[in-house]
């Protein structure tokens, strides 16, 4: 019965509008991609772990390769690293985790959205934000969770500001803050739309 009411309804569609509504699965290669890029992040993520984990048992080419990768030349004379440079490396960590939830929102959230349904209603896995995702939702979401990321740059920076400039500093901070303005922006424009529209809803 329900496969009757898609023939007619697919039916009723025209060539042309039926045509461009399946121009959306040209975006699915594109999700794809990032789930390969989420497989680059998990790469990345287990490396550096690695590299801290033999830098603290006392392995010279991972500590050698720790301390170029946050930038930090003071070592103890035990050699052992500093509590400095450990935490810039978990914090690298961190933002390795942040970025790949900002891909998972794009792929899982951005295919909910634009491509097809997932059906994951009453799933023990469903995301909680997936239940309610939408344009607006995801905009908001991306925004929030770039914030974050520039947080946890930002706090790099101060944690080992010795190694940049004074420009450098600001350009940072400057940049984190236009983050969140345009956060707080997108949000504020959300409400209002939404706003709009549950008063349009009122009146019909």
């Amino acid at each position: 019965m329900q496969q009757d009411r898609n023939k007619i309804s697919s039916a009723r569609i025209p060539a042309i509008a039926y045509f461009l509504f399946l121009s959306r699965w040209l975006q699915l290669p594109l999700y794809l991609g990032l789930v390969l890029a989420q497989c680059v992040y998990v790469y990345h993520f287990w490396v550096e772990l690695v590299d801290l984990i033999g830098a603290i048992i006392g392995n010279p080419g991972a500590l050698q390769h720790t301390l170029e990768m946050v930038a930090v030349k003071g070592v103890e004379s035990n050699g052992k690293l500093t509590e400095t440079t450990i935490m810039l490396v978990v914090l690298g960590l961190i933002d390795v985790v942040m970025i790949s939830n900002l891909l998972i929102m794009v792929i899982i959230g951005g295919y909910e959205t634009f491509v097809s349904r997932m059906n994951l209603e009453g799933h023990p896995d469903q995301p909680e934000w997936l239940s309610h995702v939408n344009a607006s939702v995801l905009k908001v979401k991306l925004a929030t969770a770039i914030i974050g990321i520039s947080s946890i740059h930002l706090l790099k920076t101060f944690i080992n500001a010795t190694a940049y400039d004074e420009k450098t500093l600001i350009a940072q901070t400057v940049i984190h803050l236009a983050f969140l303005f345009s956060a707080l922006a997108i949000a504020y424009c959300d409400r209002i739309i939404s706003q709009t529209t549950h008063s349009s809803g009122e009146h019909e």
